[in-house]
């Protein structure tokens, strides 16, 4: 059975808590894909393959949060008129979200596909690692389409206040993610290209679980009139749904900068890093979850005209944030070490060398954890009031600040200045998006009142 919630009752910090539990366990369990891939590969296959993966995480992600931004920024609209009570208006929204995804996706699909090698290219990337990053992306981008369907199905679940399907579809994804690279990877003996079609094969699952779940909502049964196409709803989308796109992906350009000067550093180097990054995809989940739960609080209440309750909701995110970001960081400073040794191979030459440089990097994304709460707990906030301007900015001002971090601290520093560079970039882009907020609000609770 499908469970919405209205999030325009009930107390804030128990409504965003029992809504992001879920979102942290898919995030998880969604985590568990790449570092299926990662383990598997890393100590299967060995380092160099590792790097592979490494070498061609930023433009996976470049797509990838390209693709989740498009989404969630359709279902915005969604969740204020799910607030609003307006079911009749809601279906020719969800109608016009499938014609904009399955539109993007084709775009997106071919143009990906295009750009591998230049972008490969572009950034430095080893020769010793190229034909490995080369192919895990082609397989990636060749299931755009199936990426973006799931992200499209999860976001507007979530922002009508289902976070508990999603969450039951990744377990599932994760599960068959596991046997599938089992199967390709040590029973075929397909290496890279094995694990990226396991996760492809993966989102399909997820995908069709949560089709499933919104199939059965009553009020979202679309009708032959909801599938004409209303120009006024396609372009209201795409006012909300490009500039969170291009947010997301602004944000990785930064990263791509990063990672070109990552490949300059060497193979060894590249896979220390990426074993630690692989670790904090799974750290961020909380502050991702409350993000998405701060888009679907503010959205509906928005739209319910509900301005009492925005000062509670952002009061509670920041209680819940600061909890989080203290469990964490004090997990990690007891067992960070042992969580980092399962995506290295400790037969390797060097191996208790490139895990103090993994810890390393690890410590000081937690010293900064705090700042990227703070970042999508206002960002998201902002997005579901349908402020996307300074949000938008906020991506290319993380860009800019990964990318100048990237480039000038190891000239003082030495290697170790790249990892500096995300807690910079979450650093200016929270600042931004807190200003914004505080100038904005005022005026967004007078009108909503009108």
């Amino acid at each position: 059975m499908v469970r919405v919630t209205d999030m325009t009752h009930g107390r804030p910090i128990r409504l965003i808590l029992l809504f992001s539990l879920p979102l942290m366990l898919g995030s998880v369990f969604q985590q568990l894909y790449t570092i299926v891939d990662t383990i598997i590969i890393g100590r299967g296959v060995g380092m160099q393959a590792l790097a592979s993966i490494g070498a061609a995480d930023w433009i996976n992600w470049l797509v990838l949060w390209g693709l989740q931004g498009f989404t969630q920024g359709f279902a915005i609209l969604a969740a204020q008129e799910f607030g609003a009570g307006a079911y009749d208006r809601l279906r020719r929204v969800l109608a016009m979200i499938v014609k904009l995804s399955c539109w993007f996706g084709i775009a997106v699909t071919i143009i990906s596909l295009l750009l591998v090698r230049p972008l490969l290219t572009l950034l430095h990337t080893d020769p010793a690692v190229f034909g490995g990053a080369q192919t895990y992306l082609y397989v990636q981008f060749g299931g755009s389409l199936i990426i973006i369907a799931y992200n499209m199905a999860a976001a507007v679940l979530r922002c009508l206040g289902d976070s508990r399907t999603p969450l039951f579809a990744i377990i599932a994804a994760s599960f068959a993610n596991i046997a599938l690279d089992l199967l390709f990877v040590m029973g075929f003996g397909w290496g890279i290209f094995g694990a990226s079609f396991a996760t492809v094969l993966a989102q399909l699952i997820a995908f069709l679980l949560c089709l499933r779940s919104l199939r059965r909502l009553p009020f979202v049964q679309l009708t032959k009139a909801d599938w004409k196409t209303d120009p006024a709803i396609l372009l209201h989308l795409c006012r909300l749904g490009i500039p969170t796109g291009l947010q997301m992906s602004m944000i990785t350009l930064g990263g791509m900068v990063l990672q070109s000067v990552l490949n300059g550093f060497g193979v060894v180097f590249v896979a220390d890093y990426t074993a630690a990054n692989k670790l904090y995809g799974i750290l961020e989940s909380a502050s991702v979850a409350f993000g998405y739960a701060m888009t679907a609080y503010m959205g509906q209440n928005r739209g319910a005209r509900n301005a009492a309750r925005i000062d509670a909701g952002i009061r509670a995110v920041l209680v819940l944030s600061i909890r989080f970001t203290a469990a964490i960081v004090a997990t990690m400073l007891l067992a960070g070490k042992p969580l980092l040794g399962l995506f290295l191979s400790t037969e390797e030459a060097g191996a208790a060398d490139a895990l103090a440089v993994a810890y390393q990097y690890l410590m000081v994304l937690m010293a900064f954890l705090f700042a990227l709460f703070v970042l999508q707990a206002y960002r998201s906030s902002l997005q579901g009031l349908g402020e996307m301007t300074v949000p938008t900015l906020s991506g290319f001002a993380e860009m800019l600040m990964r990318m100048g971090a990237a480039l000038v601290l190891p000239v003082f520093i030495g290697k170790s200045g790249v990892f500096f560079a995300e807690g910079a970039a979450w650093v200016c882009a929270a600042a931004l998006n807190l200003v914004w907020y505080y100038i904005r609000i005022g005026k967004i609770k007078r009108e909503m009142m009108q």
